[in-house]
Protein backbone atom coordinates (compact mmCIF):
# COMPACT_ATOMS: atom_id res chain seq x y z
CA UNK A 1 0.00 0.00 0.00
CA UNK A 2 1.40 3.32 -1.23
CA UNK A 3 0.13 6.90 0.23
CA UNK A 4 2.24 9.38 -2.35
CA UNK A 5 1.52 13.27 -1.43
CA UNK A 6 3.05 15.99 -3.52
CA UNK A 7 3.26 20.03 -3.28
CA UNK A 8 4.29 23.00 -5.85
CA UNK A 9 4.21 25.25 -2.93
CA UNK A 10 7.62 27.18 -3.39
CA UNK A 11 10.28 26.01 -2.11
CA UNK A 12 8.55 22.77 -2.47
CA UNK A 13 11.22 20.94 -0.26
CA UNK A 14 9.54 22.58 2.76
CA UNK A 15 7.31 19.44 2.64
CA UNK A 16 10.29 18.15 4.12
CA UNK A 17 9.99 20.64 7.44
CA UNK A 18 6.08 19.94 7.81
CA UNK A 19 6.34 15.97 7.83
CA UNK A 20 9.49 16.03 9.99
CA UNK A 21 11.07 13.54 7.72
CA UNK A 22 14.57 14.84 5.53
CA UNK A 23 14.14 14.40 1.95
CA UNK A 24 17.55 12.82 1.72
CA UNK A 25 16.60 10.07 3.69
CA UNK A 26 14.99 6.74 3.65
CA UNK A 27 13.52 6.25 6.86
CA UNK A 28 11.83 2.90 8.58
CA UNK A 29 9.10 2.52 11.33
CA UNK A 30 8.49 -0.88 12.98
CA UNK A 31 4.40 -1.35 13.51
CA UNK A 32 2.60 -3.87 15.10
CA UNK A 33 1.53 -5.52 12.10
CA UNK A 34 4.75 -4.89 9.96
CA UNK A 35 6.62 -1.55 8.57
CA UNK A 36 6.12 1.48 7.51
CA UNK A 37 8.64 3.41 5.50
CA UNK A 38 9.04 7.26 4.07
CA UNK A 39 11.19 7.98 1.30
CA UNK A 40 11.09 10.91 -1.50
CA UNK A 41 11.00 10.19 -5.53
CA UNK A 42 11.30 13.85 -5.86
CA UNK A 43 12.68 16.34 -4.03
CA UNK A 44 12.84 20.06 -5.74
CA UNK A 45 12.08 23.18 -4.88
CA UNK A 46 9.48 23.09 -7.72
CA UNK A 47 7.99 19.74 -6.81
CA UNK A 48 8.32 17.64 -3.50
CA UNK A 49 6.86 14.45 -3.04
CA UNK A 50 7.17 12.25 -0.36
CA UNK A 51 5.65 8.51 -0.13
CA UNK A 52 4.25 6.55 2.75
CA UNK A 53 5.00 2.98 1.85
CA UNK A 54 3.13 0.25 4.27
CA UNK A 55 4.66 -3.33 4.52
CA UNK A 56 1.97 -5.08 6.22
CA UNK A 57 3.29 -8.59 7.86
CA UNK A 58 0.08 -10.97 7.45
CA UNK A 59 1.30 -13.15 10.25
CA UNK A 60 1.88 -10.69 12.56
CA UNK A 61 -1.94 -9.01 11.81
CA UNK A 62 -3.32 -12.71 12.60
CA UNK A 63 -1.22 -13.03 15.79
CA UNK A 64 -2.23 -9.77 16.77
CA UNK A 65 -6.05 -10.26 15.95
CA UNK A 66 -8.82 -10.73 18.67
CA UNK A 67 -11.88 -11.12 15.71
CA UNK A 68 -13.24 -14.51 14.62
CA UNK A 69 -15.45 -13.45 11.41
CA UNK A 70 -13.34 -13.90 8.66
CA UNK A 71 -13.04 -17.86 9.71
CA UNK A 72 -9.88 -19.44 9.53
CA UNK A 73 -8.97 -19.43 6.10
CA UNK A 74 -9.93 -15.57 5.80
CA UNK A 75 -7.29 -14.67 8.33
CA UNK A 76 -4.17 -15.55 5.74
CA UNK A 77 -5.87 -15.29 2.56
CA UNK A 78 -7.71 -11.48 2.01
CA UNK A 79 -6.82 -7.81 1.01
CA UNK A 80 -5.60 -6.90 4.16
CA UNK A 81 -1.67 -6.41 3.46
CA UNK A 82 -2.01 -4.73 -0.01
CA UNK A 83 -4.64 -2.26 -0.24
CA UNK A 84 -5.76 1.34 1.93
CA UNK A 85 -7.17 0.74 5.43
CA UNK A 86 -7.27 1.02 9.00
CA UNK A 87 -3.46 0.14 8.89
CA UNK A 88 -2.95 3.13 6.45
CA UNK A 89 -4.82 5.56 9.46
CA UNK A 90 -3.05 4.11 12.11
CA UNK A 91 0.76 4.70 10.68
CA UNK A 92 -0.24 8.34 9.70
CA UNK A 93 -0.77 8.77 13.33
CA UNK A 94 2.33 7.17 14.13
CA UNK A 95 4.62 8.09 11.55
CA UNK A 96 3.28 11.92 10.58
CA UNK A 97 1.69 12.89 13.91
CA UNK A 98 3.17 15.96 14.33
CA UNK A 99 2.20 17.18 11.13
CA UNK A 100 -1.36 15.06 11.56
CA UNK A 101 -1.57 17.63 14.76
CA UNK A 102 -0.50 20.82 12.59
CA UNK A 103 2.33 21.52 14.71
CA UNK A 104 5.69 22.17 12.96
CA UNK A 105 9.14 23.70 15.15
CA UNK A 106 10.73 25.10 12.10
CA UNK A 107 8.25 26.32 9.88
CA UNK A 108 4.93 27.15 12.43
CA UNK A 109 3.40 29.80 10.07
CA UNK A 110 3.30 27.36 7.03
CA UNK A 111 1.66 24.56 8.84
CA UNK A 112 -1.21 26.90 8.96
CA UNK A 113 -0.99 28.02 5.71
CA UNK A 114 -3.11 26.06 2.62
CA UNK A 115 -0.59 25.09 0.31
CA UNK A 116 -1.06 22.88 -2.99
CA UNK A 117 -1.49 19.45 -2.06
CA UNK A 118 -1.96 16.27 -4.23
CA UNK A 119 -2.48 13.20 -2.35
CA UNK A 120 -2.52 9.68 -4.07
CA UNK A 121 -3.50 6.01 -2.66
CA UNK A 122 -2.79 2.66 -4.10
CA UNK A 123 -5.08 0.46 -3.79
CA UNK A 124 -8.45 2.20 -2.12
CA UNK A 125 -10.92 -0.14 -1.75
CA UNK A 126 -14.10 1.58 -2.24
CA UNK A 127 -17.45 -0.30 -0.87
CA UNK A 128 -19.93 1.65 -2.37
CA UNK A 129 -18.80 2.81 -6.03
CA UNK A 130 -16.96 5.28 -7.72
CA UNK A 131 -19.30 7.80 -7.13
CA UNK A 132 -19.14 7.48 -3.37
CA UNK A 133 -15.56 9.09 -3.70
CA UNK A 134 -17.02 12.25 -5.13
CA UNK A 135 -19.63 12.02 -2.44
CA UNK A 136 -17.12 12.12 -0.32
CA UNK A 137 -14.11 14.21 -0.81
CA UNK A 138 -15.99 16.79 -3.27
CA UNK A 139 -17.61 18.26 -0.17
CA UNK A 140 -14.39 18.75 1.41
CA UNK A 141 -13.22 21.12 -1.51
CA UNK A 142 -11.06 18.29 -3.42
CA UNK A 143 -10.37 17.27 -7.27
CA UNK A 144 -11.15 13.56 -7.74
CA UNK A 145 -9.88 11.43 -10.10
CA UNK A 146 -9.98 7.45 -9.95
CA UNK A 147 -8.85 4.48 -11.34
CA UNK A 148 -11.11 1.23 -11.57
CA UNK A 149 -9.01 -2.31 -11.70
CA UNK A 150 -10.74 -5.22 -13.56
CA UNK A 151 -11.21 -8.41 -10.71
CA UNK A 152 -9.34 -10.18 -12.73
CA UNK A 153 -7.62 -9.27 -16.28
CA UNK A 154 -7.90 -12.55 -17.90
CA UNK A 155 -11.77 -12.96 -16.74
CA UNK A 156 -13.22 -9.92 -17.60
CA UNK A 157 -17.09 -11.19 -17.34
CA UNK A 158 -16.00 -11.18 -13.36
CA UNK A 159 -16.11 -7.47 -13.69
CA UNK A 160 -14.67 -4.72 -12.08
CA UNK A 161 -13.08 -5.12 -8.61
CA UNK A 162 -13.84 -2.33 -5.84
CA UNK A 163 -10.23 -1.21 -5.98
CA UNK A 164 -9.30 1.89 -6.84
CA UNK A 165 -6.04 4.09 -7.37
CA UNK A 166 -6.88 7.55 -5.94
CA UNK A 167 -5.85 11.21 -6.65
CA UNK A 168 -7.06 14.01 -4.46
CA UNK A 169 -6.29 18.15 -5.09
CA UNK A 170 -6.90 21.07 -2.92
CA UNK A 171 -4.80 23.82 -1.38
CA UNK A 172 -5.19 22.70 2.21
CA UNK A 173 -2.92 22.60 5.27
CA UNK A 174 -1.00 19.43 5.29
CA UNK A 175 -2.77 18.94 8.46
CA UNK A 176 -6.73 19.19 6.68
CA UNK A 177 -5.10 16.56 4.08
CA UNK A 178 -3.68 14.00 6.83
CA UNK A 179 -6.82 14.36 8.99
CA UNK A 180 -9.15 13.71 6.29
CA UNK A 181 -7.11 10.71 5.49
CA UNK A 182 -6.86 9.22 8.60
CA UNK A 183 -10.91 9.72 9.19
CA UNK A 184 -11.94 8.74 5.76
CA UNK A 185 -10.07 5.93 4.46
CA UNK A 186 -10.98 3.10 7.22
CA UNK A 187 -15.02 4.60 5.99
CA UNK A 188 -14.41 3.89 2.27
CA UNK A 189 -13.02 0.14 3.42
CA UNK A 190 -15.71 0.00 5.74
CA UNK A 191 -13.68 -2.27 8.21
CA UNK A 192 -11.32 -1.73 11.19
CA UNK A 193 -9.21 -4.01 12.43
CA UNK A 194 -9.46 -3.11 16.03
CA UNK A 195 -11.78 -2.85 18.51
CA UNK A 196 -14.43 0.21 17.76
CA UNK A 197 -15.31 1.53 21.60
CA UNK A 198 -15.94 5.03 22.87
CA UNK A 199 -12.74 6.04 22.40
CA UNK A 200 -13.24 5.38 18.65
CA UNK A 201 -16.08 8.36 18.89
CA UNK A 202 -13.99 10.95 21.09
CA UNK A 203 -11.36 10.41 18.11
CA UNK A 204 -13.81 10.97 15.33
CA UNK A 205 -14.97 13.96 17.05
CA UNK A 206 -11.62 15.47 17.17
CA UNK A 207 -10.73 14.92 14.20
CA UNK A 208 -13.76 15.48 12.31
CA UNK A 209 -13.92 19.18 14.34
CA UNK A 210 -14.57 21.99 12.34
CA UNK A 211 -15.64 20.03 9.13
CA UNK A 212 -17.80 16.37 9.64
CA UNK A 213 -20.65 18.51 11.62
CA UNK A 214 -21.14 20.33 7.95
CA UNK A 215 -20.81 17.30 5.29
CA UNK A 216 -24.09 16.32 3.44
CA UNK A 217 -22.80 12.82 4.00
CA UNK A 218 -21.84 13.31 7.75
CA UNK A 219 -24.55 10.49 8.83
CA UNK A 220 -22.98 7.66 5.97
CA UNK A 221 -19.08 8.56 7.19
CA UNK A 222 -20.10 8.31 10.85
CA UNK A 223 -21.53 5.05 10.94
CA UNK A 224 -18.83 3.41 8.88
CA UNK A 225 -16.10 4.72 10.73
CA UNK A 226 -17.88 3.65 14.07
CA UNK A 227 -18.63 0.61 12.10
CA UNK A 228 -22.33 0.81 12.54
CA UNK A 229 -22.57 0.79 16.32
CA UNK A 230 -25.53 2.02 17.14
CA UNK A 231 -25.32 3.29 20.42
CA UNK A 232 -22.29 5.07 19.24
CA UNK A 233 -23.25 6.68 15.89
CA UNK A 234 -26.57 8.27 17.40
CA UNK A 235 -24.36 9.90 20.13
CA UNK A 236 -22.08 11.08 17.84
CA UNK A 237 -24.34 12.28 15.81
CA UNK A 238 -26.22 14.30 18.32
CA UNK A 239 -22.47 16.09 19.07
CA UNK A 240 -22.29 16.74 15.56
CA UNK A 241 -25.77 18.59 15.62
CA UNK A 242 -24.75 20.40 18.74
CA UNK A 243 -21.00 21.49 17.52
CA UNK A 244 -23.20 23.34 14.22
CA UNK A 245 -25.44 25.20 17.17
CA UNK A 246 -22.75 26.58 19.36
CA UNK A 247 -22.52 29.65 19.63
CA UNK A 248 -19.47 32.27 18.87
CA UNK A 249 -16.42 31.81 20.78
CA UNK A 250 -16.28 34.42 23.79
CA UNK A 251 -13.06 36.11 21.87
CA UNK A 252 -15.11 36.38 18.66
CA UNK A 253 -15.85 39.99 17.89
CA UNK A 254 -18.67 42.08 18.87
CA UNK A 255 -20.56 44.48 16.81
CA UNK A 256 -20.71 47.88 18.94
CA UNK A 257 -23.45 48.76 16.97
CA UNK A 258 -25.72 46.13 15.31
CA UNK A 259 -25.76 46.24 11.26
CA UNK A 260 -29.89 46.86 11.23
CA UNK A 261 -29.39 49.67 13.24
CA UNK A 262 -26.56 51.23 11.32
CA UNK A 263 -28.78 51.02 8.41
CA UNK A 264 -32.10 51.84 9.67
CA UNK A 265 -32.14 55.34 8.77
CA UNK A 266 -31.67 55.12 5.11
CA UNK A 267 -33.93 51.77 5.39
CA UNK A 268 -30.95 50.02 3.63
CA UNK A 269 -32.58 46.52 4.26
CA UNK A 270 -35.47 47.26 2.66
CA UNK A 271 -33.86 48.97 -0.81
CA UNK A 272 -31.45 45.89 -1.04
CA UNK A 273 -34.97 43.28 -0.70
CA UNK A 274 -36.25 45.10 -3.51
CA UNK A 275 -33.40 45.16 -5.62
CA UNK A 276 -33.05 41.58 -5.27
CA UNK A 277 -36.49 41.32 -6.21
CA UNK A 278 -36.21 43.33 -9.24
CA UNK A 279 -33.66 41.23 -10.14
CA UNK A 280 -35.48 38.26 -9.35
CA UNK A 281 -38.14 39.02 -11.51
CA UNK A 282 -36.30 40.38 -14.41
CA UNK A 283 -34.57 37.37 -14.75
CA UNK A 284 -37.46 35.31 -15.17
CA UNK A 285 -37.07 32.95 -12.45
CA UNK A 286 -39.62 30.69 -11.00
CA UNK A 287 -37.87 28.92 -8.55
CA UNK A 288 -35.48 30.41 -6.02
CA UNK A 289 -32.82 29.55 -3.57
CA UNK A 290 -31.81 31.83 -0.50
CA UNK A 291 -28.80 30.43 0.72
CA UNK A 292 -27.88 31.61 4.01
CA UNK A 293 -31.72 32.41 4.61
CA UNK A 294 -30.94 33.65 8.19
CA UNK A 295 -34.47 34.15 10.01
CA UNK A 296 -36.18 34.25 6.64
CA UNK A 297 -36.82 38.34 5.63
CA UNK A 298 -35.96 37.40 2.06
CA UNK A 299 -37.97 34.34 1.97
CA UNK A 300 -41.09 36.48 3.41
CA UNK A 301 -40.66 38.80 0.44
CA UNK A 302 -40.24 35.57 -1.95
CA UNK A 303 -43.73 33.88 -0.65
CA UNK A 304 -45.59 37.00 -0.90
CA UNK A 305 -44.64 37.14 -4.55
CA UNK A 306 -46.97 34.27 -6.70
CA UNK A 307 -44.36 34.53 -9.19
CA UNK A 308 -42.42 32.39 -7.39
CA UNK A 309 -43.74 28.77 -7.74
CA UNK A 310 -40.77 26.88 -5.30
CA UNK A 311 -38.60 28.89 -2.78
CA UNK A 312 -35.84 27.19 -0.64
CA UNK A 313 -34.10 28.75 2.17
CA UNK A 314 -30.96 27.60 3.42
CA UNK A 315 -28.90 27.82 6.28
CA UNK A 316 -26.13 26.32 8.89
CA UNK A 317 -27.85 27.62 12.17
CA UNK A 318 -30.90 25.70 13.62
CA UNK A 319 -31.67 28.20 15.34
CA UNK A 320 -32.30 30.64 12.70
CA UNK A 321 -34.45 28.19 10.67
CA UNK A 322 -36.59 27.58 13.48
CA UNK A 323 -37.18 31.47 13.63
CA UNK A 324 -37.20 31.70 9.75
CA UNK A 325 -40.24 28.95 10.81
CA UNK A 326 -41.91 30.92 13.07
CA UNK A 327 -41.83 34.61 10.64
CA UNK A 328 -43.16 32.79 7.91
CA UNK A 329 -46.08 30.64 9.67
CA UNK A 330 -45.48 27.70 7.56
CA UNK A 331 -47.94 25.77 9.79
CA UNK A 332 -50.47 28.58 9.83
CA UNK A 333 -50.13 28.67 5.61
CA UNK A 334 -52.69 26.94 3.29
CA UNK A 335 -51.50 23.52 2.38
CA UNK A 336 -51.08 24.73 -1.13
CA UNK A 337 -48.87 28.06 -0.45
CA UNK A 338 -47.06 26.02 2.36
CA UNK A 339 -45.74 23.42 -0.56
CA UNK A 340 -44.07 26.31 -2.28
CA UNK A 341 -41.67 26.62 1.17
CA UNK A 342 -38.98 24.26 2.25
CA UNK A 343 -36.42 25.30 4.61
CA UNK A 344 -33.29 22.99 5.02
CA UNK A 345 -30.16 22.56 7.36
CA UNK A 346 -27.09 22.53 5.53
CA UNK A 347 -23.60 24.60 4.78
CA UNK A 348 -22.55 26.46 2.17
CA UNK A 349 -19.40 24.89 1.79
CA UNK A 350 -19.67 21.61 1.12
CA UNK A 351 -21.75 20.07 -1.58
CA UNK A 352 -25.22 19.43 -1.92
CA UNK A 353 -26.68 18.22 -4.41
CA UNK A 354 -30.43 19.40 -2.81
CA UNK A 355 -29.36 22.60 -4.06
CA UNK A 356 -29.13 22.05 -8.04
CA UNK A 357 -32.05 22.45 -10.07
CA UNK A 358 -32.73 25.71 -9.60
CA UNK A 359 -33.45 29.20 -11.77
CA UNK A 360 -31.87 31.07 -9.72
CA UNK A 361 -29.83 31.74 -5.89
CA UNK A 362 -29.44 34.40 -3.56
CA UNK A 363 -26.49 35.42 -1.60
CA UNK A 364 -28.11 38.26 0.23
CA UNK A 365 -24.97 39.82 2.75
CA UNK A 366 -23.31 36.35 3.18
CA UNK A 367 -20.19 36.09 1.88
CA UNK A 368 -18.14 38.68 3.83
CA UNK A 369 -19.34 35.77 7.35
CA UNK A 370 -17.27 33.42 5.66
CA UNK A 371 -13.50 33.27 6.34
CA UNK A 372 -11.70 34.04 2.92
CA UNK A 373 -9.80 31.01 2.69
CA UNK A 374 -13.42 29.36 2.52
CA UNK A 375 -14.53 31.61 -0.51
CA UNK A 376 -13.72 29.23 -2.91
CA UNK A 377 -15.73 26.14 -1.58
CA UNK A 378 -18.65 28.43 -1.50
CA UNK A 379 -17.57 29.16 -5.25
CA UNK A 380 -17.81 25.36 -5.93
CA UNK A 381 -20.67 24.84 -4.01
CA UNK A 382 -22.84 27.70 -5.86
CA UNK A 383 -21.37 28.03 -9.18
CA UNK A 384 -20.06 24.57 -10.43
CA UNK A 385 -22.41 22.26 -8.64
CA UNK A 386 -25.75 24.19 -7.88
CA UNK A 387 -25.19 25.70 -11.05
CA UNK A 388 -28.00 27.96 -11.10
CA UNK A 389 -29.31 29.92 -14.25
CA UNK A 390 -29.02 33.49 -11.90
CA UNK A 391 -27.17 34.10 -9.01
CA UNK A 392 -27.67 37.13 -7.36
CA UNK A 393 -24.48 38.74 -4.79
CA UNK A 394 -24.94 41.09 -2.37
CA UNK A 395 -22.78 42.44 -0.04
CA UNK A 396 -21.16 45.70 1.99
CA UNK A 397 -18.81 48.29 0.16
CA UNK A 398 -16.26 49.15 3.08
CA UNK A 399 -15.82 52.49 0.88
CA UNK A 400 -18.98 53.60 2.07
CA UNK A 401 -18.16 52.73 5.64
CA UNK A 402 -17.06 56.38 6.49
CA UNK A 403 -20.39 57.78 6.32
CA UNK A 404 -21.34 56.34 9.84
CA UNK A 405 -19.02 57.75 12.32
CA UNK A 406 -19.45 54.82 14.85
CA UNK A 407 -17.67 52.44 11.97
CA UNK A 408 -14.90 54.72 9.98
CA UNK A 409 -12.73 53.88 7.69
CA UNK A 410 -10.51 50.96 10.05
CA UNK A 411 -13.63 48.76 11.13
CA UNK A 412 -15.73 46.47 9.43
CA UNK A 413 -19.89 47.19 9.99
CA UNK A 414 -20.87 44.20 11.43
CA UNK A 415 -18.66 41.99 14.16
CA UNK A 416 -19.59 38.69 12.63
CA UNK A 417 -17.89 39.70 9.38
CA UNK A 418 -14.58 38.63 8.25
CA UNK A 419 -13.90 41.10 5.52
CA UNK A 420 -15.65 43.61 3.21
CA UNK A 421 -14.61 44.30 -0.19
CA UNK A 422 -13.79 48.27 -1.87
CA UNK A 423 -15.71 47.76 -4.90
CA UNK A 424 -12.81 47.20 -6.80
CA UNK A 425 -12.16 44.19 -4.71
CA UNK A 426 -15.86 42.73 -5.37
CA UNK A 427 -15.64 43.39 -9.11
CA UNK A 428 -12.33 41.79 -9.35
CA UNK A 429 -13.47 38.82 -7.76
CA UNK A 430 -16.80 38.66 -9.48
CA UNK A 431 -15.49 38.79 -12.44
CA UNK A 432 -13.11 36.19 -11.94
CA UNK A 433 -15.97 33.99 -10.82
CA UNK A 434 -17.81 34.25 -13.60
CA UNK A 435 -15.52 34.01 -15.86
CA UNK A 436 -13.75 30.28 -14.52
CA UNK A 437 -17.62 29.09 -14.23
CA UNK A 438 -19.24 30.58 -17.58
CA UNK A 439 -21.49 33.40 -16.45
CA UNK A 440 -21.57 37.24 -17.01
CA UNK A 441 -22.13 39.56 -14.17
CA UNK A 442 -23.46 43.03 -14.48
CA UNK A 443 -23.07 45.60 -11.36
CA UNK A 444 -25.89 47.21 -9.98
CA UNK A 445 -25.73 49.79 -6.36
CA UNK A 446 -28.32 49.54 -3.70
CA UNK A 447 -28.73 52.19 -1.31
CA UNK A 448 -27.99 56.47 -1.75
CA UNK A 449 -24.82 56.95 -3.90
CA UNK A 450 -22.25 58.61 -3.03
CA UNK A 451 -20.27 60.09 -5.60
CA UNK A 452 -16.97 59.08 -4.49
CA UNK A 453 -17.81 55.96 -2.37
CA UNK A 454 -20.11 54.80 -4.43
CA UNK A 455 -23.34 53.12 -2.77
CA UNK A 456 -23.47 51.40 0.74
CA UNK A 457 -24.23 47.52 -0.63
CA UNK A 458 -23.23 46.57 -3.99
CA UNK A 459 -24.81 43.61 -6.20
CA UNK A 460 -23.77 41.64 -8.87
CA UNK A 461 -25.77 39.80 -10.75
CA UNK A 462 -24.64 36.62 -12.70
CA UNK A 463 -25.85 34.95 -15.58
CA UNK A 464 -25.23 31.91 -16.96
CA UNK A 465 -23.62 31.70 -20.22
Amino acid sequence: MLLKITTTHHPATDLGFLLHKHPQRLQSFDLSFGRAHVFYPEASVDCCSACLLLDVDPLAMVRRSGRSGRGLLGHYVNDRPYVASSFLSVAIARVFGTALAGRCRERPELAATPIPLEARVDVLPVRGGGGFLDRIFTPLGYAVEAVRYALDDQFPRWGPSPYYSVTIRATKTLAELLTHLYVLVPVFDNDKHYYVGGDELEKLLAKGAGWLAGHPEKDFITRRYLLHRPSLYREALARLVEEEQEPLADDEPESREPEPALEAAISLNEQRMGAVLAALRSSGARTVLDLGCGEGHLLGELVRDRHFERIVGLDVSLRALENAHKRLGLERMPQRQAQRVNLIHGSLIYRDRRLEGFDAAVLAEVVEHLDPPRLVALERVVFEFARPKTVIVTTPNRQYNVQWESVGADRLRHGDHRFEWTRQEFRQWAERVAGRYGYTVRFLPVGPEDETLGPPTQMGVFQRA
